[in-house]
């Protein structure tokens, strides 16, 4: 039972500390599995507080979480594996640095026409600006 309090409390803090971070000003999709730590009563409610909308896998379909599948067989391969860490803080912030320095800024996506997750997103918000000043409908 602990365990499972602490993976709740983990996926929490790392949901509240993302929405501090970029302060959505629309509602967010949150994709996660069918885990008792997403189906709760108490994260529903905290999703509901923060405008967050929860989108379950279907029960036993890796399918509809590749992307993020893929994600972690990529940082598993390409940094977890081939290290060994002394300890937690030193896991994390070899991880951070992964994530933020390499994979996000650098990392291309045939999904996202060859972009890199921070380019993606900073075209995705210049179009939607673009629309939203023009008064039309965003696609």
């Amino acid at each position: 039972m602990q365990s499972r309090i602490n993976r709740t409390e983990l996926v929490r803090n790392a949901l509240v500390m993302a929405v501090w971070r970029r302060q959505p000003k629309q509602e967010v999709l949150v994709h996660s599995d069918q885990g008792s730590q997403f189906s709760s009563d108490d994260w529903q409610d905290f999703l509901k507080a923060h405008r967050l909308v929860p989108r379950m896998n279907r029960h036993g379909n890796c399918h509809d979480n590749a992307v993020a599948e893929s994600f972690f067989q990529l940082l598993k391969r390409a940094r977890i594996k081939l290290k060994t860490y002394h300890d937690r803080e030193e896991a994390r912030r070899d991880i951070f640095d992964y994530i933020e320095m390499s994979y996000k800024p650098k990392r291309r996506h045939g999904s996202a026409n060859g972009l890199s997750p921070v380019e993606f997103e900073k075209q995705y918000f210049q179009r939607l600006k673009s629309v939203q000043r023009s008064g039309g409908r965003f696609t």
